[in-house]
């Protein structure tokens, strides 16, 4: 009989483990808080539970977590990892750290079906989708776990794609049961999948990011292929039906909004004339929202080009100066393989199926 895993399970998921198993309601919250609290990697440290029970565990569920197989640390003091799934497939991951703040960066799939042409993981195709233990894993399991403050959904995949997963592990973020966390502190990327966005604003509070990158639905469809099925402006109709946080001001725990940004890589000569800032503009009309211009990281046998700081720069004070405030994401972890576009884990999903 295969075993069922533990992690990624809900609370009440819990009780009924707990039940079917004759322990007393209450073990529930115990393996809740070994599981999301506590970084243990086997049934066996249950302390606080009975010989007897965790014996009982052990013959039906696993525990559902994996150390990390191989750490690369960048220059400027990224870290990215790789970790095994549970199907025996690899995801890369990327822990971010600054003066201020600590971010990791966690993957949603095995590969990504969306095929932006600019995109490494895109490039890789899809292989597999995460299991909440799989996600939850690059989170629990990451040697700087104590450190982190934020979560970004900007990985290998598609998360909107794997929205049960997801939701999932937002839940189990946020719940008094796992880290308590604010929805505040979780940023979930899109290209716009529109089947799942409604399902996702209306289930969770997290923050939303949507990997825009042109600002024309005809130009976005040149480079990626969701654009046919998912037009942005589509996508921004359904994003003005909900309440977002005002970008330019400094939000608080206590504020009852999340925040709405757009993720806009910058090529040179592609998206970064006067007409582009404008149709930019015209595109994000009446959204309290914010943009992040991202700089290109050049991928093999890429036709693109990065535009000059100088460029992105006049591109921010532009677009602020109209209402749209916007800011330049810094580059990590680009000698790694592990800035924006660059994760791809292809060649050791190859290896290590033959």
């Amino acid at each position: 009989m295969e075993k069922k895993t533990l992690s990624g399970m809900t609370l009440a998921e819990l009780e009924n483990v707990a039940y079917e198993l004759g322990m007393p309601k209450y073990a529930s919250k115990q393996i809740a808080t070994w599981l999301y609290t506590k970084q243990i990697f086997s049934i066996s440290e249950m302390s606080n539970i009975s010989k007897a029970f965790r014996e009982k565990l052990e013959e039906h569920y696993v525990l559902g977590r994996k150390q990390p197989i191989k750490k690369v640390k960048s220059k400027d003091g990224t870290v990215k990892y790789l970790f095994p799934t549970q199907s025996g497939h690899f995801v890369e991951t990327v822990y971010i750290p600054t003066a201020e703040r600590a971010t990791l960066c966690v993957s949603s799939q095995v590969g990504c079906k969306m095929g932006c042409s600019f995109c490494m993981t895109g490039r890789q195709g899809f292989q597999a989708q995460l299991t909440p233990a799989d996600i939850l894993n690059q989170i629990y399991s990451l040697p700087e776990f104590a450190t982190l403050t934020n979560i970004v959904f900007m990985g290998q995949g598609e998360p909107l794609d794997n929205i049960d997963s997801v939701l999932r592990t937002c839940e189990i973020m946020t719940a008094p049961y796992g880290l308590a966390w604010s929805p505040k502190r979780i940023t979930v990327s899109t290209v716009g999948d529109l089947k799942n966005l409604r399902k996702f604003l209306n289930e969770s509070q997290c923050n939303i990011a949507i990997s825009l990158h042109f600002p024309t639905s005809a130009l976005r469809a040149e480079y990626m292929p969701a654009e046919k099925a998912w037009p942005i402006n589509k996508v921004v109709e359904v994003l003005k039906d909900y309440d977002f946080c005002n970008a330019e001001l400094q939000w608080h725990e206590g504020a009852k909004q999340r925040r709405l940004s757009f993720e806009y890589i910058v090529f040179a000569g592609l998206n970064d004339s006067h007409r582009h800032r404008d149709q930019l503009v015209e595109l994000l009309k009446g959204l309290d929202c914010r943009v992040n211009l991202i700089p290109f990281h050049t991928i093999p046998d890429s036709p693109f080009t990065a535009a000059p700081e100088k460029r992105m720069k006049e591109i921010r004070d532009y677009l602020t100066y109209k209402g749209v405030f916007s800011t330049l994401r810094a580059s990590r972890g680009e000698d790694i393989m592990a800035a924006c576009g660059l994760l791809s884990t292809k060649e050791r999903n190859k290896k290590e199926t033959k």
